[in-house]
């Protein structure tokens, strides 16, 4: 599907490039949404199925040696400039400023600005928190027992007396539900922090959304019915999901939502770990625990609550391999939404 001259080309433009310029535009031309290589892997689903395997493996392969060559270029690049930099700078006090360009929304901003409009539609309401958190709010009233895995220091960032940045929006779910009786239905945006290595799905900084709803005989039904309704408000009714059982201690049962990688079509790429999907969130009906842990009767109410990360429906929505893309300082990059 990739001629190898197309790779060659590709690195030899990369290793011959003189600017930033360039090699932003080698990586739009070759990696971007419409870009040469991964056209071909979006393509690689229309061919016979013994054919898919063979050839998605040959084409993350290109694809993972220009982005390599591009990338060695711009670390030159920039090693040759601030060189040439540092022995000839000068400031010229009367230059006339640059001008003011306008730009327009961040891509996971506006992403979650139109999940918020796609739950607003469905009677939620925004709720906001601390990013500073104590353990009770982000761990105890979750019903996340002292020994649970997610308390390592691999997962959390601790800070001093007792305090951390929060590893999820959850606790505003329980600061609201203190302050509020059923019926609850909320959805909370915000910036999270773990302690992991970044990857192609992973950063240790990143959006999430989740929601909350408590009321009278809410059933698993209607949490299917309500991450349906959002995924296809944000990726079309043609998206295809699914959900696989899982375990979270603040809600039994316990699910994860996929959603099929568009990356590859399915065949199996290093955005979805050769698996074919992108995990996008969990969710599940909340654990009787958390409702008395913040004095809400069981056995009277029930609920559901999800959670997503922005920037894996993003990933999906907008075609984009590596997470870590968004928030690279690369403005030609972000020029392209």
């Amino acid at each position: 599907m990739i001629d190898p001259s197309t790779v060659e080309e590709a690195i030899s433009r990369a290793k011959a490039a003189r600017s930033q310029a360039e090699l932003t535009d080698l990586r739009v031309k070759y990696l971007g949404r419409k870009g040469i290589i991964t056209g071909a892997l979006r393509r690689i689903g229309t061919l016979p199925p013994e054919d898919r395997a063979s050839r998605g493996a040959a084409a993350n392969a290109a694809r993972a040696e220009v982005e390599a060559a591009i990338d060695r270029a711009e670390r030159l690049l920039r090693d040759r400039q601030l060189s040439h930099e540092a022995k000839n700078a000068k400031i010229d006090l009367t230059a006339p400023g640059a001008k003011v360009e306008y730009g327009h929304a961040h891509p996971v901003a506006a992403l979650v600005d139109e999940l918020v409009r796609v739950f607003w539609q469905m009677g939620y309401e925004v709720a906001e928190g601390p990013e500073i958190e104590t353990e009770w709010y982000n761990f105890d009233a979750l019903n996340i027992p002292k020994d649970h895995p997610a308390r390592d220091m691999q997962d959390t960032f601790y800070l001093e007396e007792g305090n951390l940045p929060r590893t999820h929006t959850s606790g505003v779910q329980i600061r609201y539900m203190e302050e509020h009786q059923p019926p609850v239905r909320i959805i909370v945006p915000g910036k999270v922090f773990r302690n992991e290595d970044e990857d192609a799905r992973h950063g240790w900084m990143f959006q999430q959304i989740e929601g909350l709803v408590v009321d009278e005989g809410v059933t698993m039904a209607d949490l299917k019915g309500t991450l349906e309704a959002m995924m296809h408000g944000v990726l079309g009714a043609g998206v295809e999901t699914r959900l696989r059982p899982s375990y979270f201690p603040y809600t039994e049962p316990s699910v994860e939502m996929d959603a099929r990688c568009i990356i590859c079509n399915g065949i199996g790429c290093s955005t979805c770990s050769g698996t074919g999907w992108v995990e996008v969130g969990g969710a599940g009906m909340v654990h009787p625990q958390v409702l008395r842990n913040v004095k809400i009767d069981p056995h009277k109410y029930s609920g559901f609550a999800f959670g997503f990360g922005p920037e894996r429906i993003a990933i999906i929505k907008y075609g984009v391999p590596d997470v870590r893309g968004f928030w690279r300082p690369n403005l030609k990059f972000l020029e392209q939404f």
